[in-house]
């Protein structure tokens, strides 16, 4: 059966990669605003099930798999780890909207939560969608670094406006949980919903 990745990020891409698995790639392309009242985790499983219906309908060949996901950062208490607000940090517009990101986040918690969707489409029409969630907390790191952060353009297409794994800025102090579910795409969550929904390339099935 063949596999596509509904997602253009090359740190998806990467991670899935690792798994060993042969996909294709096709960008879904979806309204992400997140509508009123809408809690952080709703919002995120939403958004990965509606990129996974948009790239169903988008292609021509059938059944396929689609693997979809959303990414979202949310503001917490350091005392509690619980979301505080529903205040969500999204990809930055600017320069210094990344950079009140980076201030909010410096010395303190925050959540990152990944809703992965698979679809399987074809006679055989199976969606499932799950999530991870990491409490990240942020190092103490200064105004300069910030800067020279936001200079090398690296948060601009990132929500919260950060990589953890970029090695120069390195922003995180430490986490718990799936360090693939920061970068974008927890493995563990996806390696469950692959045998859940049965998903045996080999096989052809």
């Amino acid at each position: 059966m063949r596999l596509i990745l509904a997602s253009s990020s090359p740190r998806r891409r990467q991670l899935l990669s690792q798994m060993g698995h042969e996909f294709d790639i096709v960008k879904p392309a979806i309204d992400e605003a997140r509508r009123e009242g809408e809690a952080p985790l709703d919002y995120a499983r939403r958004l990965s099930r509606e990129k996974a219906e948009a790239v169903a309908a988008a292609l021509d060949v059938s059944p396929a798999l689609i693997l979809s996901a959303d990414t979202i950062v949310v503001l917490v208490a350091n005392e509690t780890g619980i979301a505080e607000n529903d205040e969500l940090l999204e990809k930055p517009r600017d320069a210094a909207d990344a950079r009140r990101m980076l201030r909010a986040l410096r010395a303190r918690a925050h959540q990152v939560i990944t809703a992965i969707t698979l679809k399987r489409t074809g006679q055989a029409e199976q969606v499932i969608t799950r999530h991870a969630r990491t409490i990240v907390t942020m190092r103490d790191y200064s105004e300069d670094e910030i800067a020279a952060y936001i200079e090398s353009g690296d948060p601009f297409d990132k929500a919260g406006a950060y990589a953890i794994q970029n090695e120069v800025f390195h922003p995180v102090a430490r986490i718990e949980g799936s360090y693939s579910n920061v970068v974008g795409l927890p493995l563990d969550v996806v390696k469950a919903a692959l045998v859940e929904i049965g998903y045996r390339p080999l096989e052809g099935s």
